[in-house]
């Protein structure tokens, strides 16, 4: 069964590769950085105990990494 992650353990990562939150619309933070040599924004979503595999996807997208390498950080 695969596991799921949590809004916590994302930001947690995201927080630790340079990324700092800018800001906060409604259940939406977004998040800046430079990752890869390239300035980059990426929007989670706040408060979810299980972020659904496509949205990891796509939050993995946004920050430069493959969706393996989020997880593995994740992981630790």
């Amino acid at each position: 069964m695969p596991r799921h992650y949590s809004t916590t353990e994302v930001e947690t990562v995201l927080r630790a590769l340079g990324f700092e939150m800018i800001r906060q619309r409604g259940s939406d933070r977004r998040w800046r950085g430079v990752w890869g040599g390239q300035r980059r924004n990426v929007t989670v979503v706040a408060g979810q105990r299980q972020i659904p595999d496509g949205t990891l996807r796509s939050i993995a997208t946004q920050a430069g990494l493959a969706l393996d390498e989020l997880k593995k950080r994740i992981e630790g």
